[in-house]
């Protein structure tokens, strides 16, 4: 997993933890401890997808554009890292039985994980994250 994906979760938060003003990329980026061009990057790709919306000059800045409840973390994870978990298999030597078959075998395996992680991050909205940052 990339870190684009717990970066999409924090910008989201930090948006959702003051739903009546705008947030700069270099205020998220404070927060987050990176770059803003990093976090541009990932608000580029929220807005995009319809999460967010962005007001540019004074007074500007990004801010929730749907319910907290409508975005799952499964929503997140397939906009910034979906594939992420397939294998990195170098050049195996196809005439061998395990060289040939290796990549095609953890291929199934990695995909059945990844169907598996997003059946538990559908379970987590941007709202239910913003409820456990709020009682930490």
């Amino acid at each position: 997993m990339n870190s684009d994906f717990t970066l999409a979760i924090h910008s989201l938060t930090l948006l959702a933890l003051q739903p009546d003003r705008m947030a700069t990329s270099e205020v998220i980026s404070e927060s987050a401890g990176v770059h803003p061009v990093r976090i541009r990057k990932v608000l580029s790709l929220l807005k995009k997808h319809g999460f967010i919306k962005s007001k540019e000059g004074t007074g500007g800045g990004f801010i929730f554009a749907l319910d907290l409840s409508e975005i799952s973390l499964w929503d997140i994870y397939k906009i910034t890292s979906e594939g992420a978990l397939q294998p990195k298999c170098p050049d195996s030597n196809e005439h061998c039985i395990v060289g040939a078959n290796m990549q095609k075998v953890l291929f199934g395996i990695f995909l059945g994980a990844e169907e598996h992680l997003g059946e538990y991050l559908r379970d987590y909205t941007i709202k239910e994250v913003v409820d456990l940052v709020k009682r930490k």
